[in-house]
């Protein structure tokens, strides 16, 4: 093994200008693997979590004719235990409600949360730009559209009246931005008991929302949940409702591995075009090699050295291009506020595997001038060198 692995490195020594050639050709093939798959992954990192990073990704809700769930707590505890994926757990009670500004009607949707745990899914106090969360009962959160038709400010009171005719005054607390128009001009957020008190269902919730470790499982882990629950409950799941979205990455995906696939090809053929060139300009010194005694296995062996040596070379040089490329991407596409237009989302695994793609590709390659070189005629190549 010593042998022919010294006899590649001289190989590839001898010229510099082609071993050069060769390894940037890698080079460039690792670097728009990793460039493009990193971009896609980054690009679908930002949609999901636009899209469901801050909301719900699993619904509970009930059937019945009134809507809602009870024995909330004990329900939370077996939905829990279910399944070791579920993350952040909330209960809700939600409610239309009507408010008067000027002398036009606003549709409100109350939202009542234990604020500590829907914080976890819609990160509701970082969203707060103005005042603080509500503390007391009739304290009240409302958006940055409806504040602006409203013309309210922190301190004030707005009067409310519920699906029941129950009217209501609730104090304005701080006002928070989604970045959803339709959530900003509708949600009034409160208090899981005010909001209990207002629709007159004590000990009792009309949802239970959750967020998973995993989003794309969110359909198994449903299914697993729904299998324990009681039959009056109806549970869905974000890639249900999204099905476009799903159609969209998937889509993206392919496009990504479909490039990927003849980047790596055309790699390939140039590698094993170059290596083949090789044992054609090298086969005076293979015949005499051979003429000493040196075995076929042993010439096919200092091509394959040398399509692990390229490939190694190339791959570790295709790396640090396709880093550097995504970092200059996040600096020159970026939005008016300066941010990136995609983030740089780096995956340390998918980086080990185009790495391992690429020297098994480089190795793949030499197997044509390696099975070459072994027929090679040593009486031959002499003679006619």
């Amino acid at each position: 093994m010593r042998l022919p692995f010294k006899i590649a490195v001289r190989f590839l020594k001898s010229n510099k200008g082609q071993t050069i050639l060769i390894a940037l050709g890698i080079a460039v093939g690792v670097s728009v693997q990793i460039f493009i798959g990193s971009l896609i992954q980054g690009l679908q990192k930002d949609l999901v979590d636009t899209t469901i990073g801050n909301s719900s990704q699993i619904t509970i809700k009930s059937d019945t004719e009134d809507g809602y769930i009870t024995n909330y707590k004990e329900k939370l505890k077996e939905i829990e235990a279910s399944d070791d994926r579920i993350k952040n757990l909330s209960v809700v009670v939600d409610g239309p409600a009507l408010t008067q500004g000027g002398n036009k009607n606003y549709s409100l949707l109350i939202r009542g949360f234990n604020i500590e745990d829907s914080n976890k899914i819609y990160e509701i106090t970082d969203r707060i730009y103005e005042g603080e969360k509500p503390r007391d009962k009739y304290d009240a959160l409302i958006g940055k559209d409806l504040k602006e038709e409203l013309g309210v400010k922190i301190g004030d009171t707005i009067d409310i009246v519920t699906n029941s005719g129950k009217s209501k005054e609730m104090m304005i607390t701080g006002f928070f931005d989604l970045k959803v128009a339709s959530i900003n001009e509708s949600w009034m957020i409160t208090t899981l008991d005010t909001s209990q008190d207002l629709f007159a269902i004590q000990d009792k919730i009309t949802s239970i929302e959750m967020q998973v470790s995993d989003v794309f499982e969110s359909d198994t882990i449903a299914d697993k949940i729904e299998k324990n629950l009681e039959s009056n409950l109806e549970i869905t799941n974000w890639k249900a409702q999204n099905e476009e979205l799903l159609s969209g990455l998937n889509g993206q995906s392919v496009s990504s591995l479909m490039i990927q696939v003849f980047v790596m090809i055309a790699v390939v053929l140039g590698i094993a075009s170059v290596l083949a060139i090789t044992v054609i300009q090298k086969s005076k010194q293979l015949g005499i090699l051979k003429a000493m005694g040196i075995k076929d296995r042993t010439a096919s062996l200092i091509f394959l050295f040398e399509g692990l040596l390229l490939g190694i070379i190339g791959a570790i040089l295709g790396v640090a291009l396709g880093l550097l490329l995504s970092f200059l991407f996040t600096k020159f596409a970026v939005n008016p506020d300066g941010t990136p237009v995609v983030s740089l989302y780096i995956d340390y695994t998918f980086i080990a595997i185009s790495t391992l793609i690429a020297i098994s590709s480089a190795i793949v390659a030499a197997l044509i001038p390696a099975r070459r070189s072994s027929k090679l005629n040593p009486i031959e190549v002499i003679r006619n060198g």
